[in-house]
């Protein structure tokens, strides 16, 4: 499963891209909206910045003006996604960019039913969003899990993503249920390299390694 960090923050990118786990990066309108900066300089960087797909999503409404939209944000690099919506308008640009040889994700997914319209038309990606059915006393996890059984039932070539991620274990969770793709904001990405025995056993090894050093200083 490749793990992918959902911001539009170029520094929390940056600081992930070091780790050497990044896979790719989501945007949506929201998380650009937090940078108060010109949207196209903001993709750019991240488009330059991570070597995997990076979601880029549409905002018009109307089928063409979407299509037309999705164009121009597929010409800013060799690695840009174009997200569409689920709906309607969003089915049908997205068939239009697929004709064109584009990679589209499905994006705002909440059911499986949902999930099989994105792979009819030849979706790159579908996004599930896990946290949001939770909010609302849904099973996120569920969902996704059979929408994962399904695409493997039906030999869709469509790649699951696991979006709305609150906390590791939806993650560990995403990967057990078959989901090629888990995307995580950044305090999520870091919880999970985050343990206190690893962080105990640390402290004890350089403890004991000092203590050796000071001995070995005074038999000199």
């Amino acid at each position: 499963m490749k793990l992918f960090l959902d911001t539009a923050n170029i520094e929390e990118i940056r600081e992930i891209n070091r780790w050497g786990v990044l896979g790719g990066v989501t945007t949506n309108p929201s998380l650009v909206a937090k940078e108060n900066d010109d949207p196209e300089r903001v993709w750019k960087e991240i488009l330059s910045e991570v070597e995997g797909p990076i979601s880029l999503e549409t905002t018009e409404l109307e089928p063409e003006a979407m299509y037309r939209q999705g164009l121009d944000l597929a010409q800013m690099a060799p690695n840009a996604v174009v997200k569409v919506p689920m709906t309607p308008e969003g089915l049908n640009a997205g068939k239009r960019l697929i004709d064109d040889g584009i990679k589209i994700n499905v994006t705002l997914v909440f059911s499986p039913a949902q999930a099989i319209l994105a792979a009819e038309i030849g979706a790159y990606i579908v996004s599930p969003f896990l946290g949001r059915l939770d909010d609302v006393a849904s099973d996120g996890m569920d969902a996704l899990r059979k929408i994962c059984d399904i695409y493997e039932i039906q030999g869709y070539d469509t790649l699951v993503l696991a979006a709305s991620l609150r906390h590791p274990m939806h993650i560990v969770e995403s990967a057990l249920a078959g989901a090629d793709i888990a995307t995580m904001p950044f305090a999520v990405f870091k919880q999970l390299v985050k343990h206190p025995l690893t962080d105990a056993g640390l402290e004890k090894f350089l403890g004991d390694w000092k203590a050796l050093k000071r001995e070995l200083e005074k038999g000199a």
